[in-house]
């Protein structure tokens, strides 16, 4: 975490500094909002396809790959033909839109469309202007419902459902950026369809005089996997049998969050490596010996990490709540648009 990082989650004093610059930054932002709102500027999305939006209020990553990953094989199981639009945030990939390969390196396309096309089998497209790849996920991969991994600021894509991922941090501060690090005001949590709280103690956790439906969600654990080789699998207790210590290493956006479910789970990790969300790995930031990583950072150390690289597979842990409202909204758009073939 970075000097600013910090200051706006320890409510240090000197963001006020910054002032100038977070209400020229809610000028800009208010202007862009009123033009969509008021037609200036429109919206777009394919037609008879609908568009969901898992995103956040604030920067940092705080979860919302595992939704978009959960809300796919949902979507899958119930017959829809799901896509995923990324940014491609971090990747080198300059002609879009682009669909994710099975031969494209994370240095490329980005580190989370790849994991979530490894993951989901579901088409996977980056394009920084998202109504141009919501319609190549349309015509070309032939996708009924498109799940947009992030985006909730991105009004050029219309949406059909909106969904806001958060954490332990909440929002930090509570101020817009750079003084804080919300790209909107808390008002726009009242907006939206749900609120997904990644959380330790959801108890807490929910937000008091929020319209919004919330939802508690667990990151639950899978198989720690070799990233080599991903036959070489153990349950984390017969991993913690085979390695009494370890190291690990993390470059999300909430590392602490990583290496305090690893301790939860009875993996002893001697020394954890902290890096930046979306940090280009390179050799010499892997240590040697057996290391724990997240798969987010597996996808980025395939080709430089040695043999003794491992990474926990991790799933969304939803309640049924939370897919019984989702299928009821889209049973309502179906009812609106027609009956989906």
């Amino acid at each position: 975490m970075n000097k600013l990082e910090k200051a706006w989650y320890g409510k240090a004093k000197w963001v006020w500094l910054l002032s100038l610059f977070t209400a020229i930054f809610w000028l800009l932002s208010t202007i862009r909002r009123y033009l969509y709102k008021a037609g200036f500027v429109t919206s777009q999305k394919p037609r008879e396809t609908a568009v969901i939006i898992v995103g956040n209020i604030s920067v940092g990553g705080n979860g919302k790959t595992p939704v978009v990953v959960a809300l796919a094989e949902y979507l899958k199981s119930r017959g829809w033909q799901p896509g995923v639009l990324s940014r491609g945030y971090g990747g080198e990939q300059k002609h879009f839109p682009h669909r994710v390969d099975i031969t494209d390196v994370a240095a490329r396309v980005g580190d989370e469309p790849k994991l979530i096309a490894e993951r989901t089998g579901v088409p996977v497209v980056i394009d920084p202007k998202r109504p141009r790849g919501a319609d190549y996920l349309a015509q070309e991969c032939l996708c009924d419902i498109i799940i947009c991994d992030d985006g909730l600021q991105h009004y050029a894509l219309s949406r059909d459902i909106e969904f806001v991922v958060m954490d332990d941090r909440r929002y930090g501060n509570g101020y817009l950026l750079p003084m804080g690090p919300l790209r909107e005001g808390t008002w726009r949590l009242n907006t939206v369809d749900g609120i997904i709280h990644n959380v330790s103690n959801y108890k807490t956790a929910e937000l008091l005089g929020v319209s919004a439906f919330q939802y508690p969600m667990k990151l639950s654990a899978g198989s720690i996997i070799n990233v080599s080789d991903p036959t070489k699998q153990y349950t984390p207790e017969a991993f913690a049998k085979r390695y009494p210590t370890c190291e690990a290493l993390a470059g999300i956006g909430n590392p602490p969050r990583f290496f305090a479910q690893l301790e939860k789970m009875g993996i002893n990790c001697h020394h954890r490596h902290t890096f930046s969300d979306h940090h280009e790995f390179r050799a010499r930031d892997i240590p040697s010996g057996p290391v724990i990583m997240t798969q987010k950072d597996a996808v980025k150390v395939k080709d430089i990490g040695h043999d003794e690289c491992w990474y926990l597979e991790v799933s969304a842990a939803l309640p049924d709540t939370f897919y019984h409202q989702l299928d009821k909204k889209l049973a309502h758009l179906n009812h609106s648009k027609g009956t989906r073939s």
